[in-house]
């Protein structure tokens, strides 16, 4: 069941990894000031579920050190922090006008 996790949340972390390097990418070449806000905030979406998954591997993978969990709950609460504000952030710029 260990492994299992193991592996989910491994590719759970190259995808969001891959796709917030993607909308990190397509929001440095746009020139719409809407897109570049939409491809921001969706990069921020994915950076903070990359840390919260990377948290979660962290959980998992080794046993309970006290200086690991704290690092585990540091990586959570920037996941939730990037997560909030890429949120806030994509309605913002989906209200836009085009």
């Amino acid at each position: 069941m260990v492994d299992a996790l193991e592996w989910v949340f491994g590719a759970l972390i190259i995808v969001t990894c891959f796709l917030s390097a993607l909308n990190s990418f397509r929001s440095r070449r746009t020139s719409d000031g809407r897109l570049r806000g939409l491809y921001a905030s969706r990069m921020n979406i994915c950076m903070g579920l990359m840390l919260i998954f990377i948290a979660g591997l962290l959980m998992i993978l080794f046993t309970g050190s006290s200086v690991k969990v704290v690092i585990g709950a540091l990586f959570i609460l920037l996941g939730l922090f990037n997560l909030f504000a890429g949120l806030r952030n994509h309605s913002h710029f989906a209200r836009l006008p085009q």
